[in-house]
């Protein structure tokens, strides 16, 4: 106390040093634990003592002890000590990543000690378990930091806390008693209503056209050189290649002809900032904005970190650039406020995940709660796991979902994140999309003949598009093009137009979202009621075991049945991992009947939808005087919504379904743009969805229809635009098909920079040819010896998730005794940007992960210096694989889909001129005609397995 008091008379640095010695002291009495080799090491009353996983456990189910991130702890040490259960778990401990969550809240920073000290600024940290107390004093300290974001908020949530028995409460308590002179008085409420304090929204006045001046470039060099900082070493290539982007902002040359520019930048290059430049450049001569696409979350976070060498300026940044994403990512507020609720009526660990979560959203920059500033591990952290082994945003019903939002008749309409993100972007010079949201809103635009409607994703007019990770186009086009009439889908419409039929699901049907609407609008109310009819065809609650016991209700429930009996008769002994598929045709003609009466069904269902959205829109022009803003806003969206799901979801079915009957009948010839299949897909074991997919053979088809040519100049970049083969190494015709420029009537510009990479010193790939590829026992070994000689430093890719499990349950007890600390994608509690951050921030960790984190780690210096890759990455065989085989070349198409593959896997090894990696290939089968997917200069050895362990250890060493 004395010590408190005598604090207030300092300065404020000696002050935050007193507080945080006199908050660690308070924890005095509180044991200590952090993971140490296979167990952990307990400190107690000054006394360390290294402890057995099953003794460490014993221990933390007794009495709460000081950790960082309990639910990772607990799960490293039930693995080691090869037992499950959630004794442990259900003693509340003080965790220190939760005290970091609140005191620091958008603070991105992986779950890690010395990562939270970085984010607080602490010069270091003592050794071993006394870390963790030094760390809680420090973050005490910022609790009572004048400079802590809403103070009132924290006070209310922290006495809520204190009655959900957080350990950290009392603690809590006093340092805003001291720091801020608050204390607890009365009544006041839980700090859980954000929406009560967040600002509202203003919708901007529409932009004029953009301007039409080209980027020189001298122009975009001079902001590069500026941008890298005088310091910077000189990168020639780069400068160049900033120059050939800022050539393709030049005004478009004729109606009918843009400018499109494919650059393949080699790995080191400086792209991101190379086509920044004349980004920026461009969007400010011309008032304009410039999208910048991506392909996955976690590289638009990187991307917008990048935008701040451009815009050095915190506020100018924020006002220049913004990140879109779909309406998935973001926090619904209106669901926020039914969770919040449930979550502190649950668990006390479910009030502090409530709790924990209103801290963010207040100080969050735009409420994304994927790859923005949320701290995904939170999830982890308080939740029970999934069967998966991690709880998302989206799982918990946090994020909005499909037909849910009401928009303008929503009570938080005024404060949408969602809205926010949108208004921002109508702002912005440079907006960070992906893939995914380009492409959609493109198609939706053009599909419905609208520039930038209002509602749920509305479509843009992109002048001028970057996409970056220009090799994944033709991926996610197939995506964004194909059409998928599944029992799930199908299911989500019926909900949409009736309502939940369950009440632990939030929602409501469309008659309570018109309401009052509906009066005085000429036939609205028989319309509304003949959707309601018309919409009984749709799988209704209960849907999935009605067919699977052959007793299906309605058009869409029999069409399902059927198919499903017709994929189990053609494809039932298939391996049943994720998904089994046959071919539609030959088919029954009890199926092809129930396709028929479905459209049929769907069509009636499409026509009354139109007739309702129009006659809504009528009410808008009839009763312009009499409507409030609110119900004008009410009527567009909803008017937009039946539209949209009437002419792109309920038209894309009967397409589809139209398309297989004219196939069956033989009325032509068969339509050899698509591919269409019947499928099951299962989930943990169980049957989860049936239905018909379609998918584009080319989907660069309609990209280039519907993005590439309206643009008025495009640049695609990547590392990997090209496929390298033996006799063509320099060969643009891969690029050209797999980025739709070869669909395109005029020609694209090309340019090609190497990368400056000395790859024949920095590297080496081994293939190993003695190892049992599917025994589980032999390839762990491999793994286990390779991580250990290289120290750690490690990712092992895998091309099956259950191979993956198998070595990292074989692996993990043998690394820990090394003291190499072991993340695994489906296996650990965290996201996967999360177990990269991680990754990233540990020199010696090793990770396991498949295609995701090879597309997505970006992890320089010697954090990552050794890659092992189990299997040969060809393409699932799949239907839709075979059709593009037969399409492409045949063998040719699926060797240049393993060499791309291999192309982007090893780009992520070497990322400075000073990294120095190993790539290990587990697999024999590794044909020589591969071997192009890698640089000129990497020297590449077949041998035994035992010799690659030793020269990989001799070279990373040397």
């Amino acid at each position: 106390a004395a010590a408190i008091l005598y604090a207030r008379t300092m300065n404020g640095e000696d002050q935050a040093r007193d507080l945080q010695g006199a908050f660690a002291a308070a924890l005095a009495a509180v044991p200590v634990m952090i993971p140490h080799a296979a167990g952990a090491m307990r400190l107690e009353g000054g006394k360390a003592q290294a402890l057995i996983a099953a003794d460490a456990l014993l221990h933390l189910e007794g009495q709460p002890h000081l950790v960082c991130h309990a639910t990772m702890l607990l799960t490293r040490l039930q693995g080691a000590a090869r037992r499950r259960g959630a004794q442990a778990a259900l003693v509340r401990h003080f965790d220190i990543a939760e005290l970091f969550a609140f005191a620091c809240p958008a603070s991105l920073a992986p779950p890690l000690p010395r990562a939270f000290a970085a984010a607080l600024g602490l010069n270091g940290l003592p050794p071993g378990p006394d870390a963790l107390r030094h760390l809680a004093g420090a973050l005490l300290a910022r609790v009572a930091d004048k400079n802590l974001p809403h103070p009132g908020q924290a006070l209310e949530l922290a006495v809520f806390l204190q009655g959900a028995k957080w350990p950290w409460a009392a603690l809590v308590l006093k340092a805003l008693e001291m720091g801020h002179g608050l204390k607890p008085r009365g009544y006041q409420r839980t700090g859980l209503e954000i929406w009560e304090r967040l600002a509202e929204w203003e919708e901007p006045a529409p932009s004029p056209p953009p301007g039409q001046q080209p980027v020189t470039a001298d122009e975009a060099q001079e902001l590069l050189r500026r941008a890298l900082g005088k310091d910077a070493e000189a990168r020639p290539a780069q400068m160049d290649y900033a120059a050939q982007v800022a050539a393709a902002f030049a005004p478009r040359p004729s109606e009918r002809e843009n400018t499109v520019l494919l650059a393949e930048a080699g790995t080191g290059l400086g792209k991101t900032l190379g086509y920044l430049a004349p980004a920026a450049i461009w969007a400010g001569k011309n008032a304009g904005s410039v999208w910048i696409s991506t392909y996955t979350k976690n590289l638009q976070r990187q991307l917008g970190a990048e935008t701040r060498r451009i815009w050095p300026d915190a506020a100018l940044q924020r006002r220049r650039v913004a990140v879109r994403k779909g309406r998935e990512n973001y926090l619904c507020l209106l669901n926020a406020q039914d969770r919040f609720a449930s979550f502190s009526a649950s668990t006390p660990q479910g009030a502090a995940l409530a709790a924990l979560i209103a801290r963010w959203a207040l100080a969050s920059a735009d409420g994304d709660m994927v790859g923005g500033d949320f701290p995904a591990w939170l999830m982890g952290l308080l939740s029970v796991h999934s069967a998966s082994g991690q709880v998302s945003p989206m799982s918990l019903g946090l994020t909005d979902r499909r037909g849910e939002c009401s928009f303008a008749a929503c009570p938080h309409f005024r404060k949408c994140f969602i809205e926010k993100a949108r208004v921002r972007a109508a702002r912005a010079a440079i907006v960070i999309a992906n893939h995914a949201v380009v492409l959609t809103q493109a198609a939706a635009g053009i599909m419905l003949g609208e520039t930038a409607p209002r509602g749920e994703e509305e479509a843009v007019p992109f002048a001028r598009l970057i996409f970056d990770e220009g090799h994944h186009l033709f991926d996610a086009a197939d995506s964004a093009f194909s059409g998928h009439l599944t029992g799930l889908e199908a299911a989500e419409l019926r909900r949409w137009i009736k309502g939940p039929q369950s009440s632990r699901r939030r929602g409501r049907s469309l008659r309570e979202r018109l309401g009052d609407l509906v009066e005085g609008a000429s036939g609205a109310r028989g319309l509304l009621g003949a959707v309601e009819a018309e919409a009984a065809c749709l799988p209704a609650s209960g849907w999935r075991q009605r067919i699977a016991q052959g007793q299906p209700q309605g058009a869409a429930e029999v069409f399902f049945s059927l198919v499903r009996a017709h994929v189990l008769a053609r494809a039932g002994r298939q391996a049943r991992g994720r998904e089994i598929e046959a071919d539609c045709l030959p088919a029954h003609p009890d199926l092809l009947e129930a396709a028929e009466r479905l459209e049929a069904a769907l069509t009636d269902l499409r026509a009354v939808m139109g007739r309702l959205a129009a006659t809504l829109l009528r009410k808008l022009a009839s009763e312009a005087a009499e409507l409030s803003s609110g119900e004008r806003g009410r009527i567009e969206s909803l008017a937009r919504s039946l539209r949209r799901r009437g002419d792109l979801v309920l038209g894309g079915w009967c397409g589809m379904l139209r398309r297989l009957l004219d196939d069956a009948a033989d009325e032509g010839a068969p339509d050899d743009r698509f591919a269409s299949w019947f499928s099951i897909e299962y989930a943990f074991g169980s049957e989860y969805d049936t239905g018909l997919h379609a998918h584009w053979i080319d989907p660069t088809v309609p990209l280039a229809e519907c993005v590439l040519g309206p643009a008025d100049g495009v640049v695609i970049t990547s590392a990997t635009l090209r496929d390298r083969l033996p006799d063509a190494p320099d060969d643009w015709q891969s690029a050209q098909m797999r980025t739709g420029a070869a669909h395109l009537p005029w020609a694209a510009r090309r340019v090609s920079f190497r990368s400056p990479f000395d790859y024949g010193r920095q590297a080496r790939i081994f293939i190993v040819t003695d190892l049992g590829r599917e025994n589980m026992d032999q390839l762990a070994a491999a793994y286990r010896a390779l991580f250990l000689a290289a120290g750690g430093g490690a990712l092992g890719l895998f091309t099956a998730i259950s191979r993956l499990r198998a070595v990292h349950e074989r692996i993990q007890g043998p690394l820990a005794q090394a003291g190499l600390p072991l993340l695994a994608q489906h296996a650990d509690p965290m996201d996967t940007g999360t177990l990269v951050d991680l990754f990233r921030w540990q020199r010696d960790a090793c990770l396991l992960g498949t295609d995701a984190v090879r597309d997505g780690v970006d992890v320089p210096t010697e954090s990552l210096r050794l890659m092992v890759m189990d299997r040969v990455p060809w393409p699932r065989p799949a239907i839709l694989e075979r059709a593009r085989r037969a399409a492409f070349g045949g063998q040719a198409w699926t060797d240049m889909m393993v060499r791309l593959r291999l192309r982007q896997a090893f780009g992520r090894l070497i990322r400075r001129q000073d990294d120095r990696g190993v790539f290990v290939m587990l697999d024999g089968r590794m044909a020589s005609r591969f071997l192009t997917a890698f640089p000129e200069a990497v020297p590449v050895k077949r041998t035994g397995l035992a010799q690659a362990i030793t020269e990989t250890a001799r070279f990373l060493k040397s």
